[in-house]
């Protein structure tokens, strides 16, 4: 019998278990809250000083993490606030903070979710196609899955409903992640015609993946819920 997500695994919740697992934490320099560096976003800066989004916190030296909203990046932005708190965190640094920084992290923040995805199906782990999707979901062998943000609701409740009877779900709410992402960039990203669902199949695969739509999802604001919601869905597989 699958685990759902309100249900403990062994002695150790899934929310514990995923705060055990996250990592050290880092501190968002705009509200000044603690939080798992894999729930933020990092900013780096270049040898000339630009301030730059490092979606995938690899850059060397120092870094200023955030864990805000585009719509409270552009605030912060606007109102010169981001300019102090980047003073403050690369203190001595010559800092150049482009105008369109808030666009630049997300599209950041989407090559690196794309690129992830894009790892994936290389590997032979992201399954496509409806009928496909559909069959291996009914069969147990489908541990995430997606739908474009312009899905036919129709099509995605058949496909959640196969999700829930793999995972012996049925009467839960287990259901697949709506992305923020329509199918035309899912399908440009993958090089496939008309990518509106897509499936992982393996548990591996679905953290790999969770993590930098997080990431996409809370920056973008589509859905909180959502995002906190995503991790959930693939400990419910597990």
């Amino acid at each position: 019998m699958r685990k759902l997500p309100n249900e403990t695994l062994g002695r150790e919740t899934a929310e514990a278990r995923k705060a055990r697992e996250s990592g050290p934490e880092r501190r968002c320099i705009l509200t000044g809250d603690n939080a798992p560096r894999d729930a933020l976003v990092r900013l780096a800066i270049s040898p000339d000083g630009d301030v730059l989004p490092d979606a995938l916190a690899r850059a060397p030296g120092r870094g200023a993490w955030i864990g805000v909203t585009r719509a409270e990046l552009e605030e912060a932005l606007a109102k010169g606030k981001l300019k102090g708190a980047l003073a403050r965190a690369f203190k001595g640094a010559r800092l150049s903070i482009p105008e369109n920084l808030p666009e630049m992290v997300e599209q950041a923040l989407i090559r690196a979710f794309l690129d992830r995805l894009g790892l994936e199906m290389r590997a032979g782990k992201l399954i496509l196609g409806t009928d496909r999707i559909a069959e291996q979901a009914r069969m147990g062998g489908v541990a995430w899955l997606g739908h474009a943000a312009d899905a036919a609701e129709d099509g995605s409740r058949k496909l959640d409903q196969a999700f829930r009877v793999g995972m012996e779900a049925e009467g839960s709410d287990l259901r697949g992640v709506r992305l923020p992402l329509d199918r035309a960039a899912l399908s440009v990203a993958l090089g496939r015609d008309n990518v509106v669902h897509l499936a992982l199949a393996e548990h591996g695969a679905a953290e790999r993946v969770a993590l930098p739509l997080r990431r996409l999802a809370h920056f973008t604001g589509v859905a909180e819920a959502a995002a906190d919601d995503i991790g959930e869905r693939t400990d419910a597989t597990a």
